[in-house]
């Protein structure tokens, strides 16, 4: 299994603030991490309902979530603040203005660790939840499950724990991504505050410098 770094560096973003806080409140217990795309080209992908959405691009902020006593990373692509692409023709009216996310991004782990930097790292276990706000509910890279299972890399009970995980996140997140919405658009605002009284941006390193 590989392990990921949750500032994402290895997508080769450059000079863009990560920040890496606990949260203990009554919306959210965990760990939260936000990213600002500061450069990149728009990247998209293609879904069912949503058509075309926007992964990645300048302007763009990833809101990380990892709550507690789960196996799981939520990651929330939000259009720049205040906006959406309007060629959305479904996108619904959106919980909080200011934050509109263009895609979850769920993935189930075998647990998380910090590095030598203090950046948290999770294990991915390849199979993830994918969902967007006009209702798209993907479930990817259950063939890779399959495979790690298959050739001994998991053992019987990390391969049902993944889809017991995976079940929940459908109940937990998908059932109704309005709410979804909601709560996860209440939690970047306490990242938000955290950051705007002074919350440290936390060292990255970029991934086109490494490769030099």
């Amino acid at each position: 299994m590989k392990h990921k770094r949750l500032n994402r560096d290895s997508w080769g973003f450059q000079y863009y603030p990560y920040y890496q806080m606990r949260i203990d409140d009554e919306a959210f217990h965990g760990l939260a991490c936000l990213i600002r795309l500061t450069d990149g080209e728009a990247n998209y992908w293609e879904t069912p309902n949503a058509g075309r959405i926007q992964v990645t691009g300048t302007g763009m902020t990833w809101l990380e979530l990892i709550p507690d006593h789960t196996n799981r990373v939520i990651t929330i692509k939000y259009f720049p603040d205040g906006t959406h692409d309007e060629k959305r023709l479904h996108y619904p009216v959106p919980m909080n203005e200011t934050y509109q996310p263009s895609i979850w991004y769920v993935d189930i782990t075998d647990g998380m660790e910090y590095d030598e930097d203090g950046i948290a790292v999770y294990i991915d276990k390849y199979l993830d939840v994918i969902f967007t706000p006009e209702g798209d509910v993907k479930i990817d890279d259950r063939d890779e499950l399959d495979a790690a299972y298959k050739s001994g890399e998991l053992s019987k009970k990390q391969y049902d724990a993944a889809l017991v995980e995976c079940e929940e996140i459908l109940e937990d997140l998908c059932t109704d991504i309005s709410k979804t919405d909601q709560w996860c658009a209440a939690i970047r605002q306490i990242v938000e505050d955290r950051i705007a009284a002074g919350e440290p941006v936390r060292m990255c390193r970029e991934g086109l410098a490494e490769g030099n």
